[in-house]
């Protein structure tokens, strides 16, 4: 394909929409997984490959936070390691575009890793608080529960929602064919809101990741992975009344 700038360029243009997109993953991750995607295809690497490198330094930064002691070389490695995780995260399904390799088994790899990236990084969080974190009380020992709850409906219901909205559009259509109906003309794609993606921010896993580098400050730590607890279970409780809304507006009749 030429040199890593051609490679760059065709990797621009085979960018997912940016709609329901927040600002880091626009503007921060995904130009950092471009970047990413053409080193590893002048190496060689699959899509898959890039998946595995993704998984192994997310969940060496969570074995970091369950295993060492909390400190603020500590929050940098693992905000690090993390972030260039979510960038191979990004690389893999920019790289599987390029080069027309992606396939079933590859999605499924990349969400079985995204699984166990999301139940990991709070059981880690937990057992740093067990193990390390002079407690106010052990009530707080439930807040990464709660934290991961509200992570993995929203994982879930979103793949759900994604899955069962593509079924239903492949039914209607399916039922327009059969019985000669034209189907409808399609609607042109809404403008990417700039309100919308900033704010998905706090959303953003990305963004989360943040919080790690609060770690050398136990008090800030838990202060800041409380707030964004909070935040995380009232965008699931909006996601899930719109998630639903939609799918039963697709019901047939």
């Amino acid at each position: 394909m030429g040199s890593t700038g051609t490679v760059l360029r065709e990797l621009r243009g085979a960018q997912k929409s940016a709609k329901g997109v927040s600002l880091y993953s626009r503007y921060v991750n995904r130009p950092a997984g471009r970047v990413l995607a053409a080193g590893a295809y002048r190496a060689g690497l699959t899509p898959n490959q890039v998946t595995l490198v993704s998984a192994a330094f997310t969940y060496a930064a969570l074995a970091a936070v369950a295993l060492v002691e909390p400190s603020w070389t500590l929050g940098l490695a693992v905000y690090a390691a993390l972030a260039v995780g979510f960038a191979f995260d990004s690389a893999d399904g920019q790289l599987a575009r390029l080069t027309g390799r992606g396939g079933p088994d590859g999605e499924w790899l990349d969400h079985v890793v995204d699984c166990g990236k999301l139940l990991l990084v709070h059981a880690a969080v937990l057992i740093s608080f067990y193990r390390f974190g002079e407690l106010p009380s052990d009530a707080w020992l439930l807040l990464p529960l709660g934290f991961q709850l509200a992570a993995v409906v929203t994982f879930c219901a979103g793949l759900l929602r994604e899955q069962l909205g593509k079924a239903a559009a492949t039914a209607q259509a399916a039922t327009a064919q059969a019985s000669a109906v034209p189907a409808a003309p399609g609607t042109p794609p809404a403008p990417v809101s700039r309100v919308r993606a900033v704010a998905l921010l706090p959303a953003d896993y990305g963004v989360f990741c943040l919080v790690f580098l609060l770690l050398g400050a136990p008090g800030a730590f838990r202060a800041g992975y409380a707030a964004l607890a909070v935040v995380h279970t009232l965008f699931l409780a909006a996601f899930l009344t719109k998630w639903f809304r939609e799918l039963r507006a697709l019901r047939p009749g």
